[in-house]
């Protein structure tokens, strides 16, 4: 499909017809010879007296010729474009932060498999976890991990690969044994402090209790839902352990309703699949769409016919004056 960018431009098509007829036609004076008796000169000649202005006429080439340039030059300053099909691009509206406990306690192997084999309570939550990543086609993930201090180990990202990547090297005790799930959320403000997008989702999982944290849990859920962040937690673990190895589900459970979101108590890893897919169900993914169409600018193929066309003329307009003076001295 051919459109122009600046269809008022045509109004200028009949510009040169409206000078030609509308303004007066330039006068030159020139020096002349004045003879006596000029009537009875011309009736002894047996002519016709004319006017003694001379106007110069255009052949019928040289009128067609600027006809069609002119044309061409106007609808060059239209800006004719071809449009392409539309191209719809899709963007996410939600950015999610994955925050993972790998303090000493996730090294304990009581996890059960849907097989019934007893795995590393890390390498469960590993293998749930790369399976959402792989999910979240469109959604920018970042990714913390946390123990004794917090760290981020990605920035928000539409580069699922490296995520998941970065999940697998994860090991027990990289952070630190212990647990600053205050420090985490504290992180995960700041991570999106530059994301612009309307929905802002931290998973935070964690199987012990907090107990290095600069900023309590309950104190970090406030200033996340002031700052528009919604938080569902996981705790893995024993609820019965005793000191910081034990799950403090009730923190958990506190931290998500502060934020609107929701808590979760994952016991074993078929257990902790169907907590991903129901939060993956709570909190849909937004898409914005944007469309487009391609554009291709053509005002270049009008100008350059419109110098062919010049070209052209003035090389027959050469030629034809040519083989008149080769004529005339042919007669003479």
């Amino acid at each position: 499909m051919i459109s122009l960018a600046f269809p008022w431009a045509l109004l200028a098509l009949p510009l040169p017809f409206l000078v030609v007829k509308l303004s007066p036609p330039h006068r030159e004076k020139t020096p002349a010879l004045r003879v006596p008796f000029f009537r009875r000169v011309v009736s002894a000649a047996d002519s016709e007296a004319a006017a003694g202005a001379v106007i110069l006429r255009r052949t019928r080439v040289q009128m067609v010729a600027a006809v069609l340039v002119w044309g061409l030059l106007v609808l060059a300053i239209a800006q004719p474009e071809r449009l392409g099909a539309p191209v719809i691009v899709e963007k996410s509206a939600r950015d999610v932060v994955l925050a993972l406990d790998i303090s000493g306690s996730m090294d304990e192997v009581d996890f059960e498999t849907p097989d019934g084999e007893k795995v590393q309570r890390l390498a469960a939550v590993q293998d749930v976890v790369e399976e959402f990543i792989a999910a979240r086609e469109g959604d920018r993930i970042g990714l913390i991990v946390f123990g004794s201090r917090a760290f981020l180990q990605a920035p928000l990202t539409d580069d699922l690969k490296t995520i998941s990547d970065l999940v697998a090297q994860t090991e027990v005790g990289m952070a630190g044994p212990h647990t600053v799930i205050g420090d985490a959320i504290g992180l995960a403000i700041r991570t999106f402090e530059t994301s612009d997008v309307e929905q802002r989702l931290l998973i935070l999982l964690s199987d012990g209790s907090d107990t290095a944290s600069s900023m309590s849990p309950i104190n970090a859920a406030e200033i996340a839902n002031s700052r528009g962040v919604e938080i569902h937690t996981i705790g893995v673990g024993d609820p019965d352990a005793q000191g910081e190895n034990r799950v403090d589900l009730a923190t958990l459970d506190e931290i998500a309703t502060r934020t609107g979101g929701n808590s979760y108590f994952a016991s074993d890893q078929e257990a902790l699949t169907e907590v991903y897919a129901r939060i993956d169900e709570l909190a849909p993914r937004l898409v914005e769409r944007q469309t487009h169409r391609p554009r291709q600018a053509l005002a270049g193929y009008a100008l350059a016919l419109a110098a062919l066309i010049g070209l052209a003329t003035l090389l027959y307009l050469i030629v034809a004056q040519t083989n008149g003076r080769r004529k005339a001295r042919a007669s003479a």
